[in-house]
């Protein structure tokens, strides 16, 4: 008796152990998860707006990724619509959660103000914007700008030839050799600087000199109307798409009609918008809020479609599409 309450034990222990081994410890790979459509209306702040009183209205939808524990290795079909990527796939060139997530974060915040002037312009008021150079998003681990420049920094000459856009900044470095040391003018924290930074071959077109950093356009955004977007730990560009929506339906275009609209896509300023990732878990995240409608941009079209035979998918190319998409229908 006492032999077989042993063996008992230890088999328990041993389902125990092995439990815990499976969900508790991290693999090498990370996870992308579904996350629930949120309302953009809480997020967003407009002088004499008024508060949805149901749950329709614009939707935004974000995905949640994180490191696999060694269960979610082995069967990532424990999750509805899970994505399973290697570490390279998510931080690439060697990129720290903690980077990655301060990029993503800087992403975000440009995504906002080029959704408010996005809306403001379509609804017919005047919108100021004025480049002022580029601005880096991410620093690659051990390039020659690791430890000189910083994200935040905002690029506005090189060699003393004046930058004000990311294309200005690639046109100036198709005159650089690589291993050429450049010297950089940048504004961070709104003070100006010099640098001096290395440079070396980039690995997809050798004969392309770079510094090891990622850019995106730094513009000075003067809007007629006082919007506010507060979108907490929510990071990336791809809710620029359901913000201006919401924007344009606060301000008097009664958008959703009643019907819940979700909607994911990134913003360009021309009105164009681009592809995003993670829309296979944004779809099944729009679904679970009860969509009427989900937008995705044209290039993300059938990804969604192929996730949810149960939701009306919509393909936009501009924010004038996605305006009509929701007003004819």
């Amino acid at each position: 008796m006492r032999r077989r309450l042993a063996i008992l034990l230890s088999v328990v222990l041993l389902v125990v152990l092995t439990g815990f081994a499976l969900t508790w410890i991290e693999t090498d790979h990370y996870i992308v998860l579904p996350d629930r459509a949120r309302p953009t209306d809480p997020l967003v702040e407009i002088p004499g707006e008024q508060d949805a009183q149901d749950d329709s209205g614009i939707y935004m939808v974000d995905v949640r990724v994180g490191r696999a524990n060694l269960l979610e290795r082995i069967w990532p079909g424990i999750h509805e619509g899970a994505s399973l990527l290697p570490e390279q796939a998510v931080n690439p060139h060697g990129v720290s959660d903690t980077q990655r997530r301060a990029s993503s974060l800087n992403d975000m915040s440009r995504s906002q103000l080029v959704a408010i002037a996005v809306a403001l312009e379509h609804l017919g008021r005047a919108v100021e914007v004025t480049p002022l150079g580029a601005e880096v998003t991410l620093v690659l681990p051990d390039s020659p700008a690791d430890g000189v420049v910083q994200i935040g920094d905002v690029i506005v000459a090189v060699n003393g030839e004046k930058v004000k856009t990311t294309e200005e900044l690639r046109d100036i470095f198709t005159n650089v050799t690589a291993g050429e040391e450049v010297e950089l003018t940048v504004r961070r924290e709104d003070k100006p600087m010099t640098i001096t930074v290395g440079t070396r071959a980039d690995d997809d077109e050798p004969q392309r000199a770079v510094m090891g950093v990622e850019v995106q356009n730094a513009e000075d955004f003067h809007f007629p109307v006082d919007v506010e977007i507060d979108a907490g730990n929510i990071g990336g560009p791809s809710a620029g798409l359901a913000f201006a929506l919401d924007i344009v339906d606060e301000m008097g275009e009664d958008l959703d009609r009643g019907r819940t609209i979700v909607a994911t896509g990134a913003l360009a300023l021309d009105g164009t918008v681009l592809p995003i990732g993670g829309v296979k878990q944004k779809a099944i995240g729009a679904r679970e809020a009860g969509a009427d409608i989900f937008l995705v941009p044209d290039g993300n079209y059938e990804e969604a479609q192929n996730a949810v035979d149960d939701l009306q998918v919509i393909p936009v190319s501009t924010f004038d599409e996605a305006l009509s998409a929701l007003t004819t229908r």
